[in-house]
């Protein structure tokens, strides 16, 4: 009795690592290239001049009040030189607020700039997710079994021509984005 369940257990473990094989012809898998979405996709490219923009504008107000520091540090330094360190001794008050005043500038615009930065994150992350939805639904619908995603450190290395969806996506993502900035 004991070998018949030992026999029972090692067929039933046999029939259930059986594995189902695909058939080639029913097996669909393409690639699209990430650097080259990147470049040419409208959205994209909008939305990167959008941000240069805005960094330019919130670096304007800073751009005068840093000019206005160095040259007072110019004056500054050109002072203590053509004074020596009397002066500075005398003037060491202000020279400690001029420092302090330049420490609050510095901090103030790594803020804002750091605030900058995590809203264009957060907007990149929001496009990424939007194409990665888009080519997960464009799978869906054309039948594909995968759809991979390479770039500069790709595990794929080598796929026949025919496999790359870059130019077909590309084409399909720039005319539905067309289309709806025409319509706003």
């Amino acid at each position: 009795m004991r070998k018949f369940l030992i026999l029972a257990a090692v067929a039933t473990t046999l029939f259930s690592c059986q594995e189902t094989e695909t058939k080639k012809d029913d097996f669909k898998t393409g690639y699209i290239d990430s650097a080259v979405l990147l470049e040419k996709y409208e959205k994209f490219k909008d939305e990167a001049d959008k941000l240069k923009v805005k960094y330019e504008e919130a670096g304007r107000p800073y751009e005068t009040r840093e000019k206005q520091l160095m040259a007072e540090r110019e004056s500054l330094q050109r002072a203590a030189q053509a004074n020596g360190p009397a002066w500075v001794q005398q003037n060491q008050q202000r020279l400690a607020d001029f420092e302090k005043r330049s420490q609050e500038f510095l901090q103030a615009k790594q803020q804002a700039l750091a605030a900058l930065e995590e809203q264009t994150n957060k907007q990149q992350d929001s496009l990424v997710k939007d194409v990665r939805k888009y080519i997960k639904e464009y799978g869906k619908k054309e039948g594909f079994d995968y759809i991979f995603l390479t770039n500069d450190a790709s595990n794929i290395i080598y796929a026949k021509d025919g496999y790359n969806l870059t130019d077909k996506l590309l084409k399909q993502l720039n005319e539905e984005y067309k289309t709806n900035k025409e319509k706003k």
